[in-house]
């Protein structure tokens, strides 16, 4: 992939996420990246360009953030930079197949669907993770206690749903961040509720 056609992608999507501050932003896009080019790297052979753009443009038809259709921003980046439509059909194929919540219980269908997917779940984990949880929750009016629920309805459950060996292995070290981190906020309100 040239370093044009990336830079192109990171000055889109730095547009596109400028005003978002939930956890699904620019830093978020820019960290599934990083993370599909290092799985990329022990998961070969694989389609660099397609991982490397997909993972770049994964959000930017969120439903959660944008009223499109069809991928339409992201198709919109790729046909104003001379991706094809076959070649930009994979590429969204990719990107819908990322989503956690409309892909529960489906394995993705391609390598590169794979990487794409376990670098977003990462994202979910560790101390990003958590940072991300009560962000998001913050936003969107969450109590401290909603914000909880969604490690025990979410992020708990990803270190076993990771589908490349390198995704695997970054997960269960994250993962036990999350019950570490779990664990001491529960001393701690412990702790509250005895003195109330």
């Amino acid at each position: 992939m040239s370093n044009d056609l990336t830079s192109s992608a990171i000055a889109y999507i730095k547009t596109q996420f400028k005003e978002n501050s939930d956890g699904h932003d620019f830093d978020h896009s820019m960290r599934v990246y990083q993370n599909a080019m290092s799985i990329a790297e022990h998961e070969q052979p694989c389609d660099t360009e397609v991982v490397a753009l997909a993972s770049l443009l994964h959000d930017v038809d969120d439903h959660k953030l944008f009223d499109t259709k069809d991928n339409f921003n992201a198709r919109s980046f790729l046909e104003a930079n001379n991706i094809g439509k076959s070649r930009a059909d994979i590429i969204c194929q990719v990107i819908n197949e990322v989503s956690f919540s409309k892909n529960k219980g489906k394995t993705p269908s391609t390598i590169e669907a794979k990487i794409v997917q376990d670098a977003d779940r990462l994202d979910a984990l560790g101390a990003i993770g958590i940072a991300r949880t009560f962000a998001y929750g913050g936003k969107h009016g969450r109590s401290l206690d909603d914000s909880i629920q969604h490690f025990h309805d979410k992020l708990l459950l990803i270190k076993d749903m990771m589908n490349t060996d390198s995704g695997k292995m970054l997960a269960s070290e994250r993962h036990d961040f999350l019950t570490l981190f779990l664990n001491q906020y529960n001393n701690e309100v412990k702790c509250t509720n005895e003195i109330q």
